[in-house]
C-alpha cells in the first residue's frame, strides 16, 4: 500500500498565499510595477493607496463607523456600495502591505445584498451594525473559512487538532452576535505565530510592516488589524489582548482601541494559545479608526446579552449612566465644565525599568498640556514597581512550558520563527505549587496597586484614570521590541484600557538627549535603538487606563482627552 507523501510545511504555506491572492478579483489586482513601487514607498497610507482606488471608493472609506451606519440607515449608501469599497481597499492593502490571512469577499457581498433586500422590504435595518464591514483577527471562527492563527498546521481547517470533523462548521459566539446585529464580515487579518509577540510575523505570510513607515513594525498580535485600518481597509475590527495585543497595534498604527476586562465580552469558541491558562486570560477587544466606532461596537455587542450564551461573561449591560457621568464633565472641546469636577488623571512617565524614547515622552507631554489647558487635573503616577507584575504575568504565559505551541507546530513540522525560538523552547511546565505561589504574588500586586490608587483620594478626589505609554517607543524597528511591561502589567490587573493616537515622531523635534543616563542594561539597549531618521513619521499613541469593568468610563474619558487634544492642536 502506498503511503501518502507528507507535504512540506513550506509548500503548504506557499499554496495558502497563492490561494488567498487568487480570491482577489482580477480587477483589483496590482501589476508587478505597482507592487515594486509600493515596496520602495516609506508611507503607504493616504495619497499612495488612494491612487489604486476610485473617487467613490475614497469617499466611502474616508468615513468612520458611525457615519457609515447612519448613511446606510438613511439610504444615502447601500450595504453593497460600502462592502464593495472596503473589500477593494482591503484587497489593495493586502497586496502592498501583506496584512490579511483570509479573504471572503464573495460571501461578504452576498451578505450585503441580503441586507439591502431586507432594508428595501422592511424600511429598517437589521440592527445597529447593518451593512458595516467588520474585519477580524485570525482567531475568530467564521463558518466556511479557515482559522489558521498563524500556524501552517491549521491551514484547511479552523480547529487545529481539536476535532477535524467539525472543520469550518464552528462559529465564535461574538461572530454570531455581530451577524445578528447586521455586520458584514469580509476578511481575517494577520497575526504572529503563537500570538505572543509584539510584532506580526509567521511562517505563512512572513511579516506585516507598518503602513505609515515601512521601516517599522505594525505591532502585534492584532497587527494586521492595525495595518488594515491605517490603510482604511476597515473602520472597525475585532482583536484579542493578553499582553497588549489590541493596544500595541492601535498605538503603532495611529488608531483607537479598547481592551475590556476579560469577562465583559464572549471568548467562547475563539481560538487561542494555551487556552487552559485562565488566571490571566485573554480578552476580546476592538480596534477602530474612531472613538465612536469603539463605543458602537461595545454598545452593540452588549445589547445581545452575551452572558446568556457564555457563562464566563459577567452580566453587565452597557451602562449609559456611567458614560453620561463622564461626558457631562466636559464640553465638546474637552474643556472642564462647571459645576462638575474636572477630570483628575495620573501620568506614568516611566516604569523605572525602561524609559520612553523622545517621541513617546513628547506624546505624554502633549496630552498633559492639552488636559491642563482644558482645565483638568494631572498628577504624577508612581504605583508599585511594574517589574513584579511583568515577571508574574510572563510566568503564566509560559506556564505550560510551550507544550500547546509545540503541539500546533508539530501538525506541519514548521519551526518557531526566529523571534520566538529562545522564549518558547519546549520545557517542563510549572508545578502546581509554583503556579499557586505566583497566583498569590499576582493577587498581592493587584491589592497593592489598588491601595495606591485609593490613596490618590487624599485631596478629596480620586484619580479617574491613568495616562501611560503603550511601549517605550513609537512603532518599533523590527526585532527591537525589548520591553513589553507597559501593556503586560495592565493584563495582570485586568483593567479597562483605551488607546488614542496623539502625534507622530518627528526627526527634527524628537532628537536624542545626550545627557540621558540609562537606568540599566535593558534601558541602554532600548535607548540606543532609537534613530530619529528611521522613526520619523511613526505614530505615537497613549494608554488611558481605568479600573476593572470601567469600559464605559474609559470610553468617556478617551472622548474628552481626544477632544482636548484636537482643541490644543
Amino acid at each position: 500500500m502506498r503511503v501518502p507523501a507528507v507535504v512540506p510545511w513550506e509548500a503548504r504555506a506557499a499554496a495558502k498565499r497563492a490561494s488567498t491572492l487568487a480570491r482577489i478579483p482580477q480587477a483589483w489586482r496590482l501589476d508587478p510595477a505597482q507592487l515594486d513601487e509600493a515596496k520602495g514607498q516609506r508611507d503607504l497610507t493616504g495619497a499612495f493607496i488612494h491612487r489604486f482606488l476610485q473617487s467613490r471608493d475614497i469617499e466611502i472609506i474616508s468615513q468612520d463607523s458611525l457615519e457609515l451606519t447612519r448613511a446606510i440607515g438613511s439610504a444615502k449608501l447601500t450595504a453593497v456600495e460600502v462592502t464593495t469599497a472596503f473589500c477593494k481597499t482591503a484587497a489593495v492593502a493586502h497586496q502592498i502591505n501583506n496584512c490579511l490571512h483570509e479573504v471572503f469577499f464573495e460571501q461578504a457581498l452576498e451578505r450585503a445584498k441580503q441586507l439591502d433586500a431586507y432594508f428595501a422590504e422592511n424600511g429598517k435595518t437589521v440592527g445597529p451594525l447593518h451593512g458595516l464591514p467588520i474585519s477580524l483577527k485570525d482567531q475568530f471562527h467564521v463558518k466556511g473559512v479557515d482559522t489558521s492563527m498563524g500556524y501552517v498546521g491549521w491551514i484547511g481547517s479552523n480547529l487545529g487538532i481539536k476535532d477535524p470533523s467539525q472543520a469550518h462548521q464552528v462559529e465564535s459566539q461574538i461572530i454570531t452576535e455581530l451577524l445578528s446585529l447586521g455586520a458584514v464580515l469580509y476578511c481575517k487579518t494577520s497575526l504572529p505565530q503563537t500570538l505572543l509577540l509584539g510584532e506580526t510575523k509567521n511562517n505563512i505570510i512572513g511579516q506585516t510592516l507598518n503602513p505609515h513607515n515601512q521601516n517599522l513594525s505594525c505591532g502585534g498580535s492584532s497587527g494586521g488589524e492595525g495595518a488594515l485600518q491605517a490603510l482604511r481597509g476597515s473602520t472597525l475590527g475585532v482583536g484579542t489582548d493578553i499582553g497588549g495585543s489590541v493596544r500595541i497595534p492601535a498605538a503603532f498604527n495611529g488608531i483607537f482601541s479598547l481592551k475590556p476586562t476579560p469577562e465583559r465580552l464572549s471568548y467562547r469558541q475563539v481560538a487561542n494559545t494555551n487556552p487552559g491558562q485562565n488566571t490571566y486570560r485573554s480578552t476580546v477587544g476592538f480596534l477602530s479608526t474612531s472613538i465612536g466606532g469603539l463605543e458602537l461596537a461595545l454598545r452593540s455587542t452588549l445589547s445581545r446579552k452575551p452572558w446568556i450564551s457564555d457563562p464566563a461573561v459577567v452580566p453587565i449591560p452597557f451602562r449609559e449612566d456611567e458614560l453620561s457621568l463622564v461626558r457631562e464633565r466636559a464640553d465638546a472641546n474637552g474643556r472642564a465644565r462647571e459645576p462638575y469636577l474636572p477630570l483628575k488623571l495620573g501620568v506614568l512617565w516611566t516604569d523605572k525599568k525602561v524609559g520612553p524614547h523622545p517621541p513617546v515622552l513628547r506624546g505624554l507631554h502633549t496630552v498633559v498640556n492639552a488636559l491642563r489647558e482644558a482645565g483638568h487635573r494631572v498628577v504624577d503616577w508612581e504605583p508599585p514597581l511594574q517589574a513584579t507584575a511583568k515577571r508574574v504575568h510572563v510566568s503564566f504565559l509560559k506556564a505550560d512550558g510551550a507544550h500547546d505551541i509545540h503541539s500546533h507546530l508539530n501538525l506541519s513540522g514548521e519551526p518557531l520563527i526566529p523571534d520566538l525560538q529562545e522564549a518558547f523552547q519546549l520545557r517542563p511546565p510549572l508545578s502546581l505549587l509554583e503556579t499557586q505561589d505566583l497566583t498569590l504574588q499576582g493577587l498581592e500586586y493587584e491589592a497593592a496597586y489598588s491601595d495606591y490608587w485609593n490613596s490618590t483620594s487624599n485631596d478629596g478626589q480620586i484619580v479617574d484614570a491613568v495616562i501611560m505609554p503603550v511601549a517605550p517607543h513609537a512603532a518599533v524597528i523590527p526585532g527591537k521590541y525589548y520591553h513589553t511591561a507597559y501593556t503586560e502589567v495592565i493584563n495582570l490587573l485586568n483593567y479597562s484600557v483605551a488607546v488614542i493616537p496623539v502625534t507622530k515622531a518627528n526627526k527634527d523635534i524628537d532628537v536624542v538627549d545626550p545627557s540621558y543616563q540609562p537606568l540599566n542594561g535593558l534601558d541602554k539597549k532600548n535607548s540606543e535603538a532609537y534613530d530619529p531618521e528611521i522613526y520619523d513619521g511613526a505614530p505615537v499613541g497613549v494608554q488611558l487606563v481605568a479600573r476593572k469593568f470601567e469600559e464605559e468610563k474609559i470610553l468617556g474619558i478617551a472622548q474628552i482627552v481626544t477632544a482636548a487634544l484636537k482643541a490644543h492642536r
